[in-house]
């Protein structure tokens, strides 16, 4: 576990913030979330191997007890508003110092998640995922209708250009604290974050010379204009995705595919579609159509079956019943519900493992245990008493703090 011995204190936030805290626990960091008192639950479900601190911030007591806790740690991740936190009197400045004065702690790595550039005209202002990739750019280019975008869940500026390259950051900065001992500032943007994600469409958009992104949205190569980049539906009503861009993958692709067809079907097309039809535009309606029945004659798993085994027919025994099935390089895999995806990459698993895998040559083929379902929930306070005692705080000081309402009294009986 590569981050073994490291301290992080993570305050209690929405998405990113909890996404990169849970990251650095996964890879052996000790992870504190800081929630409010008057938390009796929380939604925060990316909780795995994180223990939980309730106080109230804006208590002076419940402030010392912070600053204690982040004196000692190393890494601090800020999900809040620009000035929430120098309003608290937790700033960067009062851990890693300014202006000649020495700071709490100068080793900290000072973490902060932003919706918005911090100096744009948008930086006070409330938003979400949609609202950073509305401002990104990507946002109008994603696939959709012609009138207007669809935008891919809470991942791409959440989890993507928030909590991973917040990480990115967090593991640029303690390599470099190796070397200097110093900690530093490590401000992540999601709006900015996302546009870093999202290099290589936004200069193709922006160079329109290379062709890639040079027609309207769902008119391009990954946009959904291609009929050999997209999703098809099947019999059933379950999907396929394709994506056969390359022309030795394409001309497989539709060999299966035309192979699979019921005979009548190409009979009453009139139309049998060969490698030569993949970079033709002209013929890019045509082709959609021919996929879009075609796929209709089986159901995803028959279609599942014909791209992953040498078979040519999908009513061939061995192709509906081999359980050592042989890639055909077309590029075309169903779409699996998460319930099928999870199956497939531990049977009994309950959430995505942990990844990358950092294991060194003697166990890389380590099977990665399953997670513990029980482990997307954490009850804000249930480690308070535990933290206290290891931050060396008195019985005496623990009283003081329940009667400065910094931290709730119930259901800590035990004495420190």
């Amino acid at each position: 576990m590569a981050l073994k011995g490291i301290k992080v204190v993570e305050f209690a936030g929405l998405a990113p913030g909890p996404f990169a805290g849970l990251v650095l626990a996964d890879n052996g960091a000790t992870v504190v979330r800081i929630d409010k008192t008057s938390s009796s639950s929380s939604s925060d479900i990316l909780c795995r191997n994180k223990r939980s601190l309730a106080i109230d911030s804006k208590t002076q007591s419940g402030v010392v007890v912070l600053k204690r806790l982040i004196s000692s740690s190393d890494i601090l991740i800020d999900p809040f508003r620009p000035g929430v936190m120098e309003r608290l009197g937790l700033g960067p400045a009062v851990f890693l110092g300014k202006d000649g004065e020495v700071g709490l702690n100068g080793k900290l790595i000072y973490a902060r998640i932003a919706g918005f550039p911090r100096n744009g005209s948008h930086k006070d202002m409330a938003g979400h995922d949609i609202n950073y990739l509305a401002l990104s750019g990507i946002l109008s280019m994603l696939p959709g209708s012609h009138d207007r975008p669809s935008f891919p869940l809470n991942l791409l500026a959440d989890f993507a250009g928030g909590g991973l390259i917040c990480v990115l950051g967090i593991m640029l900065a303690l390599f470099e604290r190796n070397s200097s001992g110093c900690g530093q500032v490590v401000n992540v943007d999601m709006v900015s974050g996302t546009r870093y994600v999202s290099s290589f469409p936004l200069i193709h958009a922006l160079n329109p010379s290379t062709g890639t992104f040079a027609g309207n949205r769902g008119d391009n190569l990954l946009d959904g204009g291609a009929p050999f980049y997209s999703i098809y539906t099947c019999k059933d009503g379950a999907c396929m995705s394709v994506g056969c861009l390359e022309p030795q993958f394409f001309g497989t692709f539709i060999e299966h595919f035309t192979k699979a067809l019921p005979s009548d079907f190409k009979q009453q097309s009139g139309w049998v579609p060969d490698s030569s039809a993949q970079f033709d535009r002209d013929t890019w309606p045509k082709l959609k159509s021919f996929l879009e029945l075609g796929f209709q004659t089986h159901t995803r798993d028959e279609w599942a079956a014909v791209f992953m085994s040498e078979c040519n027919s999908v009513s061939s025994k061995e192709c509906q019943l081999t359980t050592s099935l042989i890639d055909t390089d077309s590029c075309a895999v169903p779409i699996l519900t998460p319930e099928e995806a999870n199956k497939k990459e531990i049977p009994g698993q309950f959430a995505p493992l942990p990844h990358p895998r950092v294991l060194p040559m003697s166990n890389s083929d380590i099977i990665p245990l399953a997670i513990n379902a029980g482990t997307i929930e954490l009850s804000p306070g249930k480690h308070t008493l535990e933290i206290l005692r290891e931050l060396g705080f008195t019985n005496d000081e623990y009283q003081k703090l329940i009667q400065d309402g910094a931290i709730e009294g119930s259901g800590f009986k035990s004495k420190l």
